[in-house]
C-alpha cells in the first residue's frame, strides 16, 4: 500500500512526510512540538515497518530523545521495525550524552580507530 503525505503539527514548524514506508520528520523537535510530533509517527509506525528520515529536523533539545525512544516502543508493541536515518548532529551528540545508542537503531557510521 503506497501511502503519502505531507502534515504541519499544529501551531509549530515540524514537519512530518509519509511516502509509503519512510517517514520524514522536517523543522524543530523541541518541548513545544514533540507531543503531536510523536502522535503523528506513532500512526505511521502502528500501521507499517518504517524508515524515519531526519535529515530536515533543524532543531532538536532533549525532548527530541524521548521521541526517538517513544517511538522504539510503539514498534516493539505493535511488532514494527523501524530505523532512523540522517541524524542531525545535535541529535547524535543528545543520543551518546543520555547512553541510548544502544537503544535507537540508527544508521550512524561506525568510529573511526
Amino acid at each position: 500500500m503506497h501511502r503519502c503525505g505531507e502534515s504541519s503539527v499544529a501551531g509549530t514548524d515540524a514537519r512530518i512526510r509519509l511516502e509509503g514506508n519512510r517517514l520524514f520528520v522536517g523543522g524543530p523537535v523541541t518541548y513545544d512540538n514533540v507531543v503531536e510530533v510523536i502522535r503523528t509517527g506513532d500512526a505511521a509506525i502502528k500501521a507499517d515497518d518504517m524508515l524515519i528520515d531526519l535529515a530536515g529536523v533543524t532543531w532538536v533539545d532533549s525532548s527530541a530523545v524521548s521521541m526517538l525512544l517513544e517511538w522504539m516502543r510503539t514498534a516493539q508493541t505493535y511488532d514494527r521495525r523501524i530505523e532512523f536515518i540522517n541524524l542531525p548532529s545535535n541529535l547524535a551528540d543528545l543520543i551518546e550524552l543520555y547512553d541510548v545508542g544502544s537503544l535507537i537503531p540508527t544508521d550512524k557510521p561506525a568510529e573511526s580507530v
